[in-house]
């Protein structure tokens, strides 16, 4: 019985256009500290890459619609809530740091992937540690119970390369045992490592190497079975894409200071997410 009641979705809210058109009212939702794709300055005003893709794809709304007063509600949603309060329609568009997953991809429907993202390394300049070839029978930090951990312990047992392990309890503990030398390399996603690199006691003293493993596309998510809207935001990041304002938005959130301390994340567009601005694809992660 219960199995029939949650996978009906309700019919007023699966169109989306419809559901705005109607209230005269979009809700979108942030994160609050998804850097630099969306997070809080002040308590009200979420800024970020992804805002950006989303304002623009309200702009589009506003558009379609022929809707210049419509109005916008932000809402914060979390990693526990953002797919329950995107099908039971209390919010009508998520923009972020949301992994397209063939898992996800049964619950929800996903954008044009704006983002990818996979374990890489972080080094010491001075370790000569640039892939992980050169950390055959070194130490290595990640993080417990990450998906890293289990896709470094399973390439260095494809490998032979005998990696040894060392757990730090969350990404700052892990960048510690880097910074003094208890560990070679740090694994995680590459986004993360820009992250606490840029946020390190010696930035320059540090670098992101290695091959991406285990690749994840970060796509917009909306409601299933609703083509017209996802033609629309579809077509909004398509537009972007080939205008070249796309690799401009890119070029301010992940190579430029950002707010609110200036900090750069030095994170060049990788070319995965390169080849993905001509093949405009929406696939999921494998």
């Amino acid at each position: 019985m219960g199995v029939c009641l949650t996978s009906v979705a309700p019919p007023a809210t699966a169109q989306t256009l419809k559901k705005v058109a109607d209230s005269n009212k979009i809700t979108v939702s942030y994160r609050e500290s998804s850097v630099p794709f969306s997070y809080l300055i002040s308590p009200t005003k979420p800024v970020g890459f992804a805002v950006d893709l989303t304002e623009a794809i309200i702009d589009d709304v506003r558009a379609k619609l022929k809707k210049k007063d419509l109005e916008v509600a932000y809402i914060p949603v979390t990693g526990q809530t953002r797919i329950p309060l995107l099908v039971n329609g209390t919010y009508d568009l998520e923009c972020g740091s949301t992994t397209n997953n063939s898992a996800r991809g049964k619950e929800v429907t996903f954008a044009i992937s704006h983002f990818y993202t996979g374990t890489r390394l972080l080094a010491k300049k001075s370790s000569g540690i640039k892939n992980y070839a050169d950390l055959a029978n070194k130490t290595v930090a990640t993080t417990a119970g990450s998906t890293n951990e289990k896709v470094l312990r399973a390439y260095s047992a494809d490998k032979n390369l005998n990696i040894q392990i060392i757990l730090g309890k969350d990404y700052e503990d892990a960048l510690q045992l880097v910074e003094t030398d208890r560990a070679m390399a740090f694994a995680m996603d590459d986004i993360l490592l820009f992250g606490l690199r840029a946020n390190s006691k010696n930035p320059g003293s540090l670098e992101v190497v290695g091959d991406t493993l285990q690749v994840e596309p970060y796509g917009c998510m909306l409601r299933k079975d609703d083509p017209e809207f996802k033609k629309l935001v579809d077509g909004t990041i398509t537009r972007l894409m080939k205008s070249g304002e796309f690799s401009r938005l890119y070029a301010r959130w992940f190579e430029a200071p950002i707010p609110p301390k200036g900090m750069v994340l030095g994170m060049p567009m990788s070319e995965q997410l390169k080849a993905n601005m001509k093949a405009l694809s929406d696939k999921p992660a494998q």
